[in-house]
């Protein structure tokens, strides 16, 4: 798909097919339409499509960023079965100019994305190119320069972010940890500036990874260890994203109901987003250090797995007490962190798929942040708002630690209570954060938006990305403090 800002107005560029935004459901200027609004009694609300004038008209509820991506979704999507090359439209502008124009392409190429590989009859679109006229919809003067900023950064996001759900929707029989290691290593070999190291399950048995390695046991497939830099020449701060790579999970032996075991190709959803998230930044030339540490195993069953009873000495030395081999997450997690620790990091970020207690506290569309530093966390938070993903902060409440201690262990990886589990796993990994990264880590459970069996907003069914858009958000709010 090509975005093209022309320094024209807008009946100068030529198009298939152009687009009419309706503001505040006002059709007083538009006297020529009235009679075929009042055909299809179109009372400025949703979509109506002019064949015979190539027209379509749209509801632009308002101009925040949300409301600006999930109009260009429907855009798309009302347009991409007409046998069109392109489309004309005026430029949207809200608070932000690159922000206004990155949200309208995140919407266009979000409607693009359709996880079709195994179907018989594919979808396709003749649809191409996507004009934009320098003539804003308020007459209000657009900075060229901004909106290329803009258009350039949206792709970079939203092909970041559909690269993402490819991972995440690919079935777990194709997508294990050697095809997760494969992938990462094609990653860097298309992108020079990103580097790429695996490590195998001989590393981890050397590095002391024994919660990881206990994960993996009853699975066939070894485990693997992927280490991803990326660093520009004058990086301002190093941050380490730390993902949860369970290319499949069955609970284990504590064996998941079927109902609950399907979807489970998603745990390796935070994994995937880190992935995004080094592919965003390396074309983006940010001013960063970046590094990800993905964790990619299978949890599976057999006469080898670990068990309930069992205690595991992490490599920080501390030991768990396994109550429940379906909280693997954060067992693999626990090693991970620790090594991600070693490059002493300004700031570190794990993301993970890591509890069904997430998701019943906060709903489908809602990630949670959670550490020590509520400064942090405020200001993770409020830079979230601005990319379309949803996030709230789950404050640690230090009563809730005695829910994770154990008799016989240092900790225990499962609460003994039933309530507040989306914190208490929080509270687990924070037993292996050293004190001195304490306040610039932050955890991030995905496991609601991560996937959905239903279409919701401008994602479609399955995998939504979730992570990648509000981590490079971030990024760039940092880049812009310091300077």
């Amino acid at each position: 798909m090509q975005f093209i800002f022309e320094d024209k107005k807008l009946n100068s560029i030529k198009a298939d097919f152009e687009v009419v935004f309706i503001q505040n459901k006002n059709l007083e200027n538009y006297s020529e339409e009235k009679k075929f609004f009042e055909l299809n009694n179109f009372k400025g609300e949703g979509v109506l499509l002019d064949i015979r004038n190539h027209k379509l008209f749209i509801e632009l509820k308002s101009l925040s960023y949300e409301d600006i991506r999930l109009c260009f979704f429907n855009i798309y999507k009302n347009l991409e079965k007409l046998n069109i090359k392109s489309i004309k439209l005026p430029s949207i502008l809200g608070d932000c100019t690159v922000r206004s124009f990155c949200s309208l392409v995140e919407g266009i190429l979000f409607g693009t994305y359709n996880f079709d590989k195994y179907k018989k009859e594919k979808q396709t679109s003749t649809l191409e190119k996507i004009f934009i006229s320098s003539q804003e919809l308020n007459g209000k003067k657009i900075n060229s320069n901004e909106a290329k900023i803009g258009l350039e950064r949206g792709q970079i996001l939203a092909n970041a972010t559909n690269f993402t759900k490819d991972i995440v929707n690919e079935i777990p029989e194709i997508y294990t940890p050697l095809k997760m290691a494969e992938d990462a290593q094609k990653l860097a070999k298309e992108h020079k500036n990103i580097t790429c190291k695996i490590y195998d399950e001989k590393f981890l048995i050397k590095e002391k990874m024994n919660a990881f390695l206990a994960v993996n046991k009853a699975s066939n497939l070894p485990p693997r260890l992927i280490h991803l830099s990326y660093k520009a020449k004058n990086s301002k701060k190093r941050i380490v994203f730390v993902g949860k790579g369970l290319t499949y999970d069955s609970g284990g032996l504590s064996l998941k109901p079927s109902d609950y075991m399907v979807t489970m190709k998603a745990d390796k959803s935070g994994a995937a987003a880190a992935m995004g998230i080094i592919k965003a930044v390396s074309e983006l030339n940010l001013d960063l250090e970046i590094h990800c540490i993905l964790g990619a195993t299978e949890n599976m069953i057999g006469g080898n797995a670990y068990k309930p009873d069992d205690v595991l000495i992490s490599r920080e030395g501390i030991s768990i007490e396994v109550r429940n081999t379906d909280a693997e997450g954060r067992l693999v997690l626990a090693d991970c962190l620790s090594y991600a620790q070693d490059l002493k990091p300004d700031l570190l970020i794990d993301m993970a798929t890591l509890t069904g207690a997430c998701v019943v506290g906060l709903g489908e569309f809602t990630s949670g942040i959670m550490g020590n530093n509520e400064e942090l966390q405020n200001e993770f938070y409020q830079s979230s708002k601005k990319s379309g993903e949803y996030a709230t902060i789950l404050h640690f409440n230090p009563y809730l630690k005695d829910l994770i201690k154990s008799n016989i262990a240092d900790v225990c990886n499962i609460s003994s209570s039933r309530y507040g589990g989306a914190i208490t796993a929080g509270l687990f990994l924070d037993k292996f954060i050293r004190q001195e990264y304490k306040d610039k880590w932050l955890h991030l459970d995905i496991a609601g938006p991560a996937y959905i069996e239903k279409n919701w907003g401008y994602s479609n069914f399955g995998a939504s990305g979730a992570g990648v858009r509000m981590c490079v958000n971030f990024l760039i709010h940092l880049l812009r403090k310091n300077k």
